[in-house]
């Protein structure tokens, strides 16, 4: 069996499960389907070709030939590539999704010092988990809270954390990221995986408009964290846009992971401190966490 940040990912599935098998299943019902056809393009080519010929007398047949096989060669082809789809969204959506947690939280330097995280975002709860996990292996008094905007997947998160055996560490709430319902200044750590660049996204929505909905749920972020605190943040687009907006609200230790292949595309971490000072160089402070990214 493979292993994931030291875990057998059978055993990861077992608990987590993953939210793709739409996608999944697309690719690979039509993967098979182009399968089956070059499989049949291969079997009945003499007939298949006389066929063409028939609706096509014009064209000679070593052109009709060529054609016939290309058109075979493309169709498994394609299968082999959406089969290769298929696995890396399974991949992404369950070891992968695992491997970052670790490497997400191995960007907070002293987690013995950690009384108060939250998971922005939490979905099935991996993420979650693997920070009450890692309380737990602290021997902390800390907990770690998972939010997210539907109250069904918040319960079936907190289920998971009993099954991972970390219930006492882990609070569940229902909540919009761009309207977190927590004080200024309460967590040691926030982190949030692949969850901000979907924030408010609305069809119709200008780019600028989802930028502002994105701005408000980093902004939301920041506002929660302790001076001090440290924020971590997986994303499979948006990380350069977020790591701009930090450096512009001067969040110190702006740093970004190289580069992670997840879902068919190139992903990056961004982890930050808040700054003890928020206003810092005499700067004036902002009026609100909010307003000053949008």
């Amino acid at each position: 069996m493979g292993k994931s940040g030291g875990r057998d990912w059978m055993q990861i599935y077992s608990i987590y499960g993953t939210d793709e098998w739409q996608t999944i299943g697309f690719l690979i019902f039509h993967a098979f389907a182009f399968i089956i056809s070059s499989l049949l393009l291969l079997l009945y080519f003499s007939p298949f070709l006389s066929f063409l010929h028939s609706l096509l007398p014009s064209l000679p047949t070593p052109f009709l030939r060529f054609a016939a096989g290309f058109s075979g060669s493309v169709l498994a082809l394609s299968a082999l590539c959406l089969l290769f789809a298929a696995a890396n969204i399974l991949y992404s959506s369950v070891p992968l999704r695992w491997i970052m947690a670790q490497r997400m939280i191995s960007t907070v330097p002293d987690w013995s010092a950690v009384r108060t995280a939250l998971d922005v975002g939490c979905g099935r709860g991996i993420l979650l988990n693997a920070v009450a996990l890692q309380l737990k292996k602290q021997g902390s008094s800390g907990r770690v809270v998972g939010l997210d905007r539907r109250r069904e997947i918040a319960v079936a998160a907190l289920r998971r954390a009993g099954a991972e055996g970390v219930q006492e560490y882990v609070t569940c709430r229902e909540g919009d990221a761009r309207r977190l319902p927590f004080p200024d200044g309460y967590f040691d750590v926030v982190v949030s995986s692949i969850h901000l660049s979907g924030i408010g996204r609305r069809p119709g929505d200008s780019p600028a408009a989802a930028a502002a909905e994105r701005g408000r749920g980093l902004g939301e972020m920041i506002r929660v964290l302790k001076p001090g605190g440290v924020g971590v943040v997986w994303d499979l687009i948006f990380v350069p846009e977020f790591t701009q907006r930090l450096k512009e609200m001067m969040m110190e230790e702006v740093r970004v992971s190289e580069r992670v292949t997840a879902y068919m595309v190139n992903s990056h971490m961004v982890s930050f401190r808040k700054p003890m000072d928020e206003f810092l160089n005499g700067a004036a402070p902002p009026l609100d966490w909010r307003a000053n990214i949008c």
